[in-house]
């Protein structure tokens, strides 16, 4: 005897996770990274992986509260991501999708932008009088 679910999946819709805009997600990768505190946090969870934001009070001149809700922030962009630890502590650490789509989206505008300032000088440099070739100098020797 064969399940109905079995029989009929091949009729459901295909569905997918939806991709991200990645020009949003570089505007919340930018308005997180464009506070010192937050670009300290992501810097010191980079450099010591995995903690705490007790931990992060130890080792960056804020209260702990602080760090909470720049971590918060930091959650909301999708650069740090929590994970239960032990005793009922929540671990942040770096995720680095979202910095790797806002570096996609800073190359993608650099190479848009270099071929327009290339197109620009080539113009400029086709616009700009050539030098005339020197006429022989009747005095040199020759």
């Amino acid at each position: 005897m064969s399940r109905a679910g079995a029989r009929s999946w091949p009729s459901w819709p295909i569905t997918s996770v939806p991709r991200p805009d990645p020009e949003a997600v570089a505007e919340a990768v930018f308005a997180a990274l464009a506070e010192p505190t937050r670009r300290s946090i992501l810097g010191a969870l980079a450099a010591r992986g995995p903690t705490t934001a007790t931990g992060l009070a130890g080792l960056l001149p804020i209260s702990r509260q602080a760090i909470t809700k720049h971590l918060e922030l930091l959650a909301a962009a999708g650069l740090v991501l929590a994970e239960p630890g032990e005793r009922r502590r929540i671990r942040y650490r770096v995720n680095a999708a979202p910095m790797a789509i806002a570096q996609s989206y800073l190359a993608a505008l650099a190479r848009d932008w270099d071929s327009k300032l290339a197109r620009l000088q080539r113009s400029l440099d086709a616009r700009a009088p050539q030098p005339e070739a020197a006429a022989p100098d009747p005095a040199a020797p020759g």
